[in-house]
């Protein structure tokens, strides 16, 4: 039986409004492309980095942003100066900083599977910032524990990270269930423990159509629903 349910942090709890501003400097560069294309190019660069280069897109991103805008562009079928696209990049991010948002319902779908009776928790690849993230979303007050590889000193997917919160919680591998949007270090890295593992994609099969795991699911609203329980009435929207 699950007792305790344990969640990734970025683009499983919280997003940043990526979308908005990579549009907004490519319309400073005379290109427009809408909101929704951008989204579904900014998913499949996300998947091939996690596939491709583990543990990159968790680094400063100073040392891999350059090869991710190219590989952007190559998904939005653009050929532009990377160093120009960085730049109005850099112009739109000191007029309009990006944050890392709650997902709209997040907090509400945390207090719900509270009140279902299980107990949550947080594993995350992230850097001393983590804390502030879940506080000013206010989603901390919602998490049981809370283990974040800065902290720990050893990140996903290695096993350590699972064990450590495991031991923390006073659950076993079998009485847990981990979600989290990267097969390679949430997939992987729980199921090294014997922990199951809900993996979302909010694109149905698209970027990981090399995998065949089972089960996939769209957002944390659909967590309730697989756990057997009704589920609220909103829409975890990405």
């Amino acid at each position: 039986m699950i007792r305790y349910l344990w969640f990734d942090l970025g683009y499983t709890l919280v997003k940043t409004n990526r979308e908005e501003a990579y549009q907004k400097a490519l319309e400073r560069m005379g290109v427009y492309r809408g909101k929704e294309e951008i989204a579904i190019a900014y998913h499949r660069s996300d998947k091939l980095f996690m596939r491709e280069y583990p543990g990159v897109l968790g680094k400063d991103s100073r040392a891999f942003l350059p090869w991710y805008v190219g590989t952007l562009n190559y998904n939005l079928r653009l050929s532009l100066p990377i160093e120009e696209v960085l730049q109005a990049h850099r112009d739109i991010a000191r007029e309009c900083p990006m944050q890392w948002q709650a997902y709209d319902g997040a907090k509400r779908t945390l207090q719900h599977l509270r009140s279902l009776g299980y107990r949550l928790g947080l594993i995350s690849n992230w850097d001393e910032s983590a804390r502030e993230v879940l506080a000013r979303n206010g989603l901390d007050e919602e998490l049981d524990e809370i283990v974040i590889s800065s902290e720990v000193g050893v990140e996903k997917p290695h096993p350590d990270i699972f064990r450590m919160a495991l031991d923390r919680g006073g659950v076993s591998a079998s009485e847990s269930l981990y979600i989290g949007d990267n097969y390679y270090d949430d997939v992987a890295g729980s199921q090294k423990v014997g922990m199951h593992c809900l993996l979302i994609n909010a694109h149905g099969s698209l970027g990981i159509e090399e995998l065949s795991y089972r089960p996939v699911i769209k957002g944390i609203g659909d967590v309730a629903a697989y756990l057997g329980h009704p589920g609220l009435s909103l829409e975890i929207t990405g």
